[in-house]
């Protein structure tokens, strides 16, 4: 017996990074995956990946800054007794006075808008059965107001309030929702890491575990955790799975033009 046994659980942007190991870590404990990324193949190799490993998984394209592919993505997905909200394309670094209102305004169609058009879609059945599990992914850099990453700061931040307040309102039909600021190799730390050079060196330097997590075996415990019978009482948390770089902060300092 699985702990996620007999549970269906769709992650967007889980073919590369925190949302694959995330997915990896559900479908091990008898989830039935919907892996949901804007890049369809990678999402279907990583879903092939799990079924040859004797695993329940599935895959689906969808660019979820888009209202009706969120919709259309969740009803292809069937009932989602969990649901994680992951999928992030980042604007790179730059003042915020050099940042457009475009640049703004895909930030929130990303982190805010579209998690809520997922979480409304997700809702109806997950009140129906009286259980449901939402795990939205935020970040320290919006927590720590970090440079450079305005865009993504106010976004994920708007996320975290959002996640707030439907713990509260779905908290009588046994919902849980909680958000967790990771600190783990992924898409973005790499892009991060090429963009930057030296400077994942200085926060793996600072971090107090002295380096960045492992998407499945660091964050997908603390997502299983989360979607499990054992995190019934918790809701409207915000978890930081990042080795303790919350505490006293992250050498974060990009270098950008004036």
């Amino acid at each position: 017996m699985g702990r996620l046994d007999n549970r269906r659980a769709l992650v967007t942007g889980g073919a590369d990074g925190i949302g694959l190991g995330i997915a990896r870590r559900f479908a091990h404990e008898g989830a039935h995956v919907v892996i949901a990324d804007i890049d369809g193949a990678a999402a279907e190799a990583a879903a092939a990946d799990l079924r040859e490993a004797g695993h329940k998984a599935e895959a689906f394209a969808a660019d979820i800054t888009q209202k009706k592919a969120v919709l259309a993505m969740m009803a292809a997905a069937g009932p989602i007794d969990i649901l994680v909200n992951n999928a992030y394309r980042g604007s790179g670094i730059a003042r915020i006075e050099r940042k457009e209102d475009a640049i703004f305004e895909a930030a929130l169609a990303m982190n805010l808008w579209a998690v809520k058009w997922a979480m409304e879609a997700a809702f109806p059945h997950m009140k129906a059965q009286g259980w449901g599990r939402v795990i939205n992914m935020a970040s320290l850099n919006g927590v720590n107001a970090h440079m450079g990453s305005a865009d993504y700061n106010a976004s994920k931040e708007a996320l975290r309030a959002y996640t707030r307040t439907a713990a509260r309102e779905w908290a009588p039909y046994g919902i849980c929702c909680n958000v967790i600021c990771p600190a783990a190799w992924s898409a973005s730390s790499r892009r991060m890491a090429a963009m930057q050079p030296g400077m994942i060196d200085q926060i793996d330097a600072a971090n107090p575990m002295g380096r960045l997590g492992d998407p499945e075996a660091d964050i997908g415990g603390v997502a299983l955790f989360l979607a499990s019978e054992d995190a019934r009482y918790i809701t409207g948390n915000t978890l930081f799975a990042d080795g303790g770089a919350h505490i006293n902060g992250v050498a974060w300092a990009p270098q950008f033009e004036d």
